[in-house]
């Protein structure tokens, strides 16, 4: 089970390298702007256990978020399940900044925040994945 913490982007990217190809439903985001937190629940794919496709069930939260802008999503039904590809950060008046969560198809949750912080925990036990996320190199070949 992984319990990592992001202050910075080398930090943020072991996260989002960790996050990659989990899955969530769209409904499964939820933005407190009295707390300016965001958080979202997810099925990673434990990318770090080579040996067995598994997926762990995963919080990742934001602290110090000051406001939440979505592009791609408009039309998104809450039960849709949605394919997060990376997380990244960067910063506009240091240091605030924006973090990106990118999904497949081309939505994108936006991030306006204070400063970067960021904990990914798994909260539970794995159980095996049906099958191992593929990513298709440009050229169109695997």
């Amino acid at each position: 089970m992984q319990k990592l913490t992001a202050l910075d982007v080398e930090d943020l990217a072991v996260i989002s390298a960790h996050m990659q190809d989990a899955v969530l439903l769209a409904g499964d985001m939820r933005y407190d702007p009295r707390r300016k937190q965001f958080a979202l629940l997810s099925n990673r794919y434990a990318w770090d256990d080579a040996q067995t496709p598994q997926r762990r069930r995963s919080g990742l939260h934001f602290g110090r978020v000051l406001a939440v802008k979505t592009l791609n999503m408009g039309g998104l039904e809450k039960d849709e399940v949605m394919s997060l590809l990376s997380v990244t950060f960067a910063e506009t008046d240091p240091p605030a900044g924006e973090v990106l969560l990118s999904f497949s198809g081309g939505a994108t949750v936006r991030l306006l925040v204070e400063c970067l912080e960021c904990q990914m925990a798994d909260l539970g036990a794995a159980w095996e994945a049906r099958a191992t996320p593929r990513h298709p190199l440009e050229d169109g070949t695997d």
